[in-house]
């Protein structure tokens, strides 16, 4: 587990953390954001049709999140339910009601998925998409709810760093989580057996792991991760509950 803990910031944020730039120099140069975004950007699929502008357009998305609310994720594995309490963490609650909202999850991979720790998802598959919201940072909330199993939170990897990327805990032991500024927003109150079944034959991602490299997934896309890690489980679409 300290070893794992010890990758979080190397790894929960990819580009965009401090420890990761360091770690560029033993990264192979295809993994890379600074030398691929502008290629990938012109072989990248097309948004679907009628995909919301947001998508493109962080500042489109900025709604105030229900006290409390639940959102549904029907994925490659079946279907798991997260419910938010807006109280825990308001900042990082609001974030992900508005990225539930405007369709950001649909066609996300889980793309790290370490045994005994947590699984992450939140990168687009769209390079432009992500181009668009890796900048797109928010405040930090205080850290009130415990790391423990099932409970949901945005990766951060420094202060006021956290931007679209999810962590759903595997067990209890990750409240070391707590002091790092892991704020949990809400907690998987239906589906963690689905959870639980996820994908996770490729374990940490690069360069600490054969996993994919955070760097391509944000300049490739799914492009990227279905030629080269065509085992990973998927979000096929994600939506707030209103029944």
């Amino acid at each position: 587990m300290h070893a794992l803990l010890m990758s979080v910031l190397l790894a929960c944020s990819g580009p965009e953390s401090t420890a990761a730039s360091a770690a560029k120099a033993s990264t192979p140069p295809a993994s890379s954001p600074a030398a691929a975004p502008a290629p990938a950007a012109k072989t990248s699929a097309s948004l679907p049709e009628g995909a919301n502008a947001a998508l493109l357009d962080p500042s489109l998305a900025t709604e105030t999140a229900p006290a409390s609310y639940k959102a549904r994720f029907d994925t490659t594995k079946g279907e798991f339910v997260v419910e938010v309490t807006r109280d825990w963490a308001p900042v990082g609650a609001d974030r992900f009601y508005n990225l539930v909202k405007i369709g950001f999850f649909d066609d996300v991979a889980f793309f790290r998925v370490v045994d005994g720790f947590m699984v992450q998802f939140g990168l687009s598959g769209y390079p432009q998409v992500n181009s668009k919201w890796r900048p797109a940072k928010i405040k930090d909330d205080p850290v009130t709810q415990k790391n423990t199993r099932a409970m949901v939170t945005f990766a951060t990897s420094g202060p006021d760093s956290r931007t679209t990327q999810v962590f759903i805990n595997f067990v209890d032991e990750n409240v070391k989580l707590d002091s790092m500024g892991f704020a949990p927003f809400g907690t998987v109150v239906t589906g963690m057996d689905v959870v639980d079944t996820l994908y996770k034959g490729y374990g940490e991602g690069a360069p600490r792991g054969k996993g994919p490299s955070q760097g391509r997934i944000q300049s490739e896309g799914n492009t990227y991760l279905k030629a080269s890690f065509d085992k990973l489980d998927y979000v096929k679409k994600a939506s707030i509950v209103t029944d």
